[in-house]
């Protein structure tokens, strides 16, 4: 923020909220102190302020894999174009640096989710391999439905994994949903663009 000390115009850090050392523009315009965002670019490459990205983020995801099959099983509100079923299988391990307890071990899940098969569906498919193969949509940590804790959990990238019985449900339909999940995926990092 500019303001007047002693005469002379200074901008504050939005991440120390102190005077900018050593200022650093990104490509966004946003400034900041060079080592305030040298800090924050070394756990997420994007803008503090308006979440610009600035090179490819990598996730904390375990090893696992992502496969998809065709229904021509249409799932509520996408009438007539059939679905995408996918699954995500993760053999047990042991936490590595980059998890919150390294050397403990985790279990074994798999997970199944469920995309209808239109234009839309498939961006969301190509986006969401993209997203799993920069290991973002899971991490280990605490299960917001067990309170389980070293376990894998999603990875606020959220996904339908009933074909029906609503939102409530985790279910179709949800009108919105599609279009959400792309902002979710958006704030990781992960568009068509990149």
């Amino acid at each position: 923020m500019e303001t007047t000390r002693a005469g002379r115009s200074v901008e504050d850090c939005a991440i120390c909220l102190e005077t900018i050392q050593k200022k650093k523009t990104l490509q966004c315009l946003h400034s900041f102190c060079s080592q305030c965002i040298d800090s924050v670019f070394s756990f997420k490459p994007a803008c503090p302020i308006c979440n610009t990205y600035y090179g490819v983020y990598t996730g904390t995801q375990p090893e696992g894999t992502m496969t998809v099959t065709r229904s021509f099983q249409s799932l509520p509100g996408f009438e007539g174009c059939g679905s995408l079923i996918i699954n995500y299988i993760f053999p047990a391990g042991i936490q590595g640096p980059q998890h919150p307890n390294p050397g403990v071990r985790y279990s074994s899940t798999s997970r199944t989710a469920y995309l209808p098969a239109c234009r839309e569906g498939e961006k969301v498919l190509r986006l969401l391999r993209k997203a799993f193969d920069r290991r973002l949509i899971f991490t280990i940590g605490r299960s917001a439905t067990t309170g389980l804790n070293n376990v894998i959990t999603w990875n606020d990238i959220h996904h339908k994994t009933n074909p029906v019985g609503g939102p409530q449900c985790f279910g179709y339909p949800d009108p919105q949903y599609l279009s959400r999940v792309q902002e979710e995926l958006r704030l990781k990092g992960v568009t068509e663009d990149d």
